[in-house]
């Protein structure tokens, strides 16, 4: 009975098993990686190079920066390359300006090939000399604005009127003059406008609207010689009347000797008085503002 009962147990262990069962060996390789007795020192690895790394890391930047390149139009592409080069480089932008030297604008090429009156038979043949009549055509040509501010000089600056000053009234309703607003006691001039144009001396006939001051400015040099003309004529007539009166003294003077003479001497005193008295005459303002214009054509 004990022999049957001891087979029995040691059969029942026997097929006794599990699939969770741990190796046996578990236990000693635990312990053998926990212990750091038994644990062999690390070899130590060579660091890598500074400057290794510092080209591997510009050549990935590098790389991902030509793909972002690549996937941009080419405007966008320069846009971005200029930024960079403005933004990483400062001071360095003397290159990116442009050479202004030969540069003009469309003022300086009107101001080259500008001309102050255009004749019909006149072609543009240039670009210039087209922008320049393009412009002339677009200017009011009735009325001169005018520059006084060298008339000391004798210099006087004069253009036309553009449409804006049209409508404000200027040169019509208003002084001429540039540097003038005044719009009372305007008077109209014809001016013989002598200038020199592209090395040929021109002159125009032209129509200025200004005030008395400016007026004064415009005939500044040419007002003086209507003045001195004046002034001459006057002597003239004076020296002819003392011319008249040095002939008639001897007769008052014989008329005073030959008192006594009776009815010759009356005779004389009564033929003095019987002449006509010579008046001056005064010359009347058409005729010296005619005298004046003629002395201003020469």
């Amino acid at each position: 009975m004990e022999e049957s009962s001891n087979s029995f147990a040691i059969s029942v262990i026997e097929d006794y098993e599990s699939d969770f069962e741990y190796d046996v060996d578990v236990g000693e390789k635990r312990k053998a990686r926990e212990d750091l007795t038994l644990k062999q020192p690390a070899s130590k690895l060579p660091k890598p190079n500074k400057r290794v790394f510092q080209d591997e890391c510009a050549r990935e930047q590098g790389r991902i920066q030509q793909q972002a390149y690549l996937s941009l139009d080419a405007y966008t592409r320069h846009k971005k390359l200029i930024n960079d080069y403005v933004l990483c480089y400062r001071g360095a932008t003397a290159k990116l300006k442009r050479d202004t030297s030969n540069y003009k604008t469309d003022s300086d090429i009107i101001r080259e090939n500008h001309r102050f009156l255009w004749e019909e038979e006149d072609e543009a043949k240039t670009w210039g000399e087209q922008l320049a009549k393009k412009y002339y055509d677009r200017l009011f040509k009735e009325y001169c604005l005018c520059d006084l501010s060298r008339y000391k000089e004798k210099k006087i600056g004069m253009r036309w009127r553009t449409e804006k000053e049209v409508i404000l009234g200027k040169g019509q309703f208003f002084c001429g003059s540039i540097r003038c607003e005044e719009k009372e006691g305007l008077k109209s001039w014809e001016v013989l406008f002598g200038y020199i144009e592209q090395g040929e001396k021109k002159s125009a006939l032209v129509k200025l609207r200004l005030c008395e001051k400016c007026s004064y400015k415009l005939n500044y040099g040419y007002k003086g010689k209507a003045v001195l003309k004046n002034k001459l004529k006057k002597l003239k007539s004076d020296q002819k009347q003392g011319k008249e009166v040095d002939s008639e003294k001897p007769v008052t003077e014989s008329v005073n000797e030959t008192k006594e003479k009776g009815d010759d001497t009356q005779s004389n005193e009564s033929s003095i008085w019987k002449q006509p008295v010579q008046e001056e005459v005064e010359q009347s303002k058409e005729d010296v503002f005619e005298e004046f214009l003629e002395e201003l054509f020469l």
